[in-house]
């Protein structure tokens, strides 16, 4: 056994080197793909691997590299009803792949060789969890892996998550930091690079098991982005989560809708999202991301998250809405539809390197004009004095809308302006107009020539 004082010496150099570079765990937002939206629970290896094959393929070279298996891996029979799902669980009480989804996980190998495949594309492996310890770990009082503690030690059975029956939620003790230390242990020998863990953010919002969570990462000296969900993560904690997390949820789940979407009241719609988004559109913290959720873009299936097989409800000006609204807020972009089924407009989507320059490497991003029918986002270019510009409207009718430069808050004269999703430019302009269709909006680069 190490002396005290040599162990606490070890204790503290660790932290101070992952406080000092963690913002090289998330510099700029994430990009990648989560399989939610498209497979629910039911994903499986061959799903996901060629999932990541077409991001390597097509998105890679544009900042994509997350992959990232959402929740139920570990559900034995993902498409019976959940009061009947059974779970593959380790005997020290921790969820294993599922094996018969996921046969490179067998022998105990866990996700290391998918994760090791997935590396060796250059991408990023990341996992899904549910907050706490598993209920039939309690059950049978498992024992916890590296500790002397049994699982009932660990859990608070009057913790649960109000629409997830898996797990327990766990004490602020020793007992429970030994399990969540224990996982983490187990996801870096994984290869994990990424975790988003649910129930955690809001309804409930659980500042102790975000930071053991947190310590436990951290203790493994793997670098591994923490993301929160769901939403909303309530504004005055902030400066709280983003000691902890690279990214968390501002709303609820967000879906292909643009109002409130019947018998959903907890699916966040897009008009909603640029009231919420503006509520964070404040919090400058490099390396700390407030998270908008999922791109509901593309094709959903063959198992959505929710609802039925489909494209997405979108229009394409309401997708175009989507992204633009996105990379103004600087929010994290991770892809929900299903990365087989692009088709060429999903891809432009995706592809563009001028407006994924917006949310990887813009600055002062904030609304500058809001009313009932149309919103307008600035921001400065990362370097230089270049200003980006987003219009959106808002409405159920096509508008025409003028502005001047000192309406936007830009100095006077003439500017020189690109069109970003069109590639086009116009040379000499001395003030804004623009017609948009309903929902629809631009997003521009201004730069000043005299």
């Amino acid at each position: 056994m190490k002396p005290v004082t040599a162990l606490l010496g070890l204790i503290l150099t660790s932290s101070i080197c992952l406080r000092a570079g963690d913002t090289l765990l998330a510099p700029t937002p994430p990009m990648g793909w989560n399989s939610w939206d498209s497979y629910g629970q039911t994903i499986n290896e061959q799903q996901f691997r060629a999932n990541a094959d077409s991001m390597a393929k097509h998105l890679k070279r544009f900042g994509w590299q997350y992959v990232v298996i959402d929740e139920g891996w570990y559900v034995l029979n993902p498409e019976a009803k959940p009061a009947d799902f059974r779970l593959a669980l380790s005997d020290d009480g921790r969820f294993i792949p599922a094996p018969a989804r996921f046969p490179s996980a067998t022998n105990g190998a866990g996700f290391k060789p998918l994760a090791d495949y997935i590396h060796s594309l250059g991408l990023k492996f990341g996992i899904h969890i549910i907050r706490g310890i598993p209920r039939e770990a309690v059950a049978k009082n498992l024992p916890i892996a590296d500790s002397n503690f049994r699982a009932a030690d660990a859990a608070d059975k009057n913790d649960v998550c109000p629409w997830n029956i898996y797990n327990y939620g766990v004490k602020n003790n020793a007992a429970g930091q030994a399990y969540y230390d224990s996982i983490a242990k187990l996801y870096a020998s994984w290869g994990v690079d990424f975790v988003k863990a649910d129930c955690i953010a809001s309804h409930p919002y659980k500042p102790d098991e975000i930071r053991m969570l947190r310590a436990a990462l951290d203790r493994t000296g793997r670098p591994i982005v923490l993301s929160l969900s769901p939403g909303p993560t309530p504004r005055d904690k902030g400066d709280e989560v983003a000691k902890y997390a690279q990214m968390w949820r501002i709303s609820d789940d967000f879906w292909d809708h643009w109002g409130p979407w019947a018998g959903h009241t907890w699916s966040q719609g897009l008009l909603a999202q640029f009231s919420t988004a503006a509520q964070w559109a404040s919090f400058h913290d490099p390396g700390h991301w407030p998270d908008a959720d999922m791109l509901a873009i593309g094709h959903f299936g063959p198992h959505p998250g929710e609802a039925e097989v489909r494209d997405t409800r979108f229009t394409h000006d309401e997708q175009i809405t989507v992204m633009s609204l996105w990379s103004m807020f600087r929010s994290p972009l991770m892809m929900g539809g299903n990365l087989l089924s692009m088709d060429e407009w999903t891809q432009s989507l995706l592809m563009n390197p001028d407006v994924i320059a917006v949310d990887q490497h813009s600055r002062d991003n904030h609304p500058v004009i809001t009313t009932d029918k149309s919103i307008v986002w600035t921001a400065r270019a990362e370097s230089g004095d270049d200003y980006y510009i987003a219009i959106f409207n808002i409405s159920q009718a096509e508008q025409s809308l003028h502005y001047e430069w000192k309406d936007l808050g830009l100095l006077s004269g003439t500017y020189a302006v690109r069109d970003l999703w069109t590639s086009s430019n116009k040379p000499n302009v001395s003030a804004i107009d623009v017609t948009l269709r309903p929902h629809a909006s631009v997003l521009y680069r201004a730069t000043k020539i005299e």
